[in-house]
């Protein structure tokens, strides 16, 4: 319920959330990618993501455990923080 407030969507067909940020121009999604990319690697947990100009899609899973954990919610809860920054 929390991550649907912040439109966190289910992945159809597997345990995964995904959310797509729009950004102004490619340097504001590099810089996001890069704070999320320095936060993923402290967590040893990493997202699946696609990038291309302005927009970044991110899909979370947790590969260990073969769905959702606790570490998705915990990183979506920083992406969503660096999407403001």
């Amino acid at each position: 319920p929390l991550l649907r407030n912040a439109q966190w969507v289910e992945v159809v067909g597997r345990d995964a959330i995904y959310k797509e940020f729009i950004f102004k121009d490619f340097n504001q999604a590099f810089g996001f990618m890069s704070r999320v990319a320095l936060q993923a690697e402290k967590m040893d947990h990493h997202p699946e993501w696609f990038n291309v100009y302005n927009k970044v899609q991110i899909t979370l899973s947790t590969h260990d455990c073969g769905g959702l954990s606790q570490r998705d919610i915990t990183l979506a809860t920083f992406i969503d923080q660096a999407s403001l920054m």
